[in-house]
């Protein structure tokens, strides 16, 4: 088989697939729940799924690179890099919310060319590659087309760190758009490829947890950047928004960085 982003995204489908019985197989159990150091909860369930992942990914692509959260990196210095959170929300898969995601992202000489988001516990996968296109289980999606922010359907994410941190710019947050909704985790940016809601405004994330939604957000038409409007990348502050057009975009941009 020919190592091309169509066969590697094929080969991680099935991979993450797979992975994603293992968290559902402890979504309604009773979970041993640790702390990290940065006081986020880890269960066995996160750290069985990222074991299982990384397994295959080894097998598979033996020469790649892994960056997980829940264990050491390995091959960081690859032009090929996988970036792995086995369960994005785990305070809400913890909590028995079904809104938690499984994200996978192949990172290439420093950008993300492929992405996928699993929803488990919704029956849902989300994935692109560049240049392909992106799909909700095997279906083209798009964004919304959204252009005007006074029009558009606003998630914000985190919203309690946002209002400790920034609490201007939650000010201006819970004012602006047509409909506004508090979120958390991957979800909201899945929705906004999909077109089903406009634009979310996250806050102290990760490498992996934006590096998946880049592709699929993307290929679907829209943009995800920082709140600069820079190029998500390994060093990145962790303050994401993704909107459906470039014009939205540039209006959360500057309702952000507004003096």
């Amino acid at each position: 088989m020919p190592d091309t982003l169509d066969t590697r995204l094929e080969t991680v489908l099935g991979i993450t697939e797979d992975a994603s019985r293992i968290s559902l197989a402890h979504f309604e159990g009773a979970l041993h729940i640790d702390t990290k150091d940065d006081a986020s909860p880890v269960t066995i369930a996160d750290q069985e799924t990222e074991q299982y992942i990384r397994s295959k990914l080894e097998a598979a692509f033996p020469e790649d690179g892994i960056f997980g959260e829940e264990f050491d990196n390995l091959r960081l210095d690859s032009a090929t890099i996988w970036v792995i959170d086995p369960i994005d929300g785990t305070r809400s898969f913890i909590a028995g919310v079904p809104l938690f995601g499984m994200l996978l992202a192949m990172v290439q000489d420093g950008s993300p060319v492929l992405g996928i988001c699993r929803l488990p516990a919704l029956g849902q996968v989300f994935s692109a590659s560049k240049g392909i296109g992106a799909t909700r289980n095997g279906a083209a999606i798009r964004t919304s087309g959204q252009t005007k922010l006074r029009d558009a359907m606003l998630f914000i994410n985190e919203g309690e760190n946002i209002y400790a941190n920034e609490p201007d710019v939650f000010e201006r947050l819970t004012k602006a758009g047509k409909l506004r909704r508090l979120s958390y985790d991957c979800q909201p940016h899945a929705l906004v490829a999909s077109g089903q809601i406009d634009a979310v405004v996250d806050y102290n994330l990760k490498p992996y947890d934006y590096f998946a939604m880049v592709p699929i957000i993307e290929e679907a038409g829209g943009v995800i950047t920082d709140w600069q409007g820079a190029t998500l990348d390994f060093n990145s502050d962790g303050r994401v928004v993704s909107a459906a057009t470039p014009e939205l975009h540039a209006e959360l941009l500057k309702l952000l960085n507004a003096d």
